[in-house]
């Protein structure tokens, strides 16, 4: 499908814990389990995880509508100079329309700020829209981790943020 034309939207840093992210959450589960099947992803998540200084989550709206969303908490394979992106998501009326590479920037630069020294994240074989925005920004195969570890859809990725090199447009 051909990007859709550029929308004006705002990014927000909010809590996970808001309504307009636990509904965007509900439609995410909702697909992975299209995807998937079952009950979409399973991996234990606290609302909190997200909070700063451990985390950070962001909101993009589009006149005041909730249009894509995503955040990462701190830790992972090499402890706490790691975060893992988590939940991100562009409701579908609102895809290719360059919401997904805004969020991932603000949450690059979020977390280069915050002294993480590199992003991971896992996805899925089901999900290539996802494995094609991720790896042309940058993002490569590592170890797999995490609660999806034993799974062999899951495709594992990290990259390394570097120091003062600035990720996106400041936001």
């Amino acid at each position: 499908m051909p990007p859709g034309p550029s929308l004006t939207f705002d990014l927000r840093v909010v809590s996970y814990a808001i309504d307009d992210a636990q509904r965007l959450t509900a439609e995410v589960q909702e697909e992975y389990g299209r995807r998937y099947g079952g009950d979409g992803d399973i991996s234990p998540i606290d609302v909190h995880q997200f909070d700063p200084p451990g985390g950070h989550f962001v909101m993009a709206y589009v006149d005041d509508v909730p249009a894509a969303m995503g955040g990462w908490r701190r830790g992972g394979p090499a402890g706490e100079s790691d975060a893992e992106i988590k939940r991100m998501f562009v409701r579908p009326a609102f895809a290719r329309r360059g919401l997904a590479r805004a969020v991932l920037a603000k949450l690059e630069r979020t977390a280069g700020a915050a002294g993480i020294t590199r992003l991971v994240l896992e996805t899925g074989t089901a999900q290539p829209e996802a494995i094609a925005l991720y790896t042309s920004s940058g993002y490569g195969e590592i170890a797999k981790f995490g609660f999806y570890a034993d799974y062999d859809d899951s495709v594992h990725l990290g990259k390394v943020l570097t120091a003062g090199d600035p990720v996106g447009s400041p936001t």
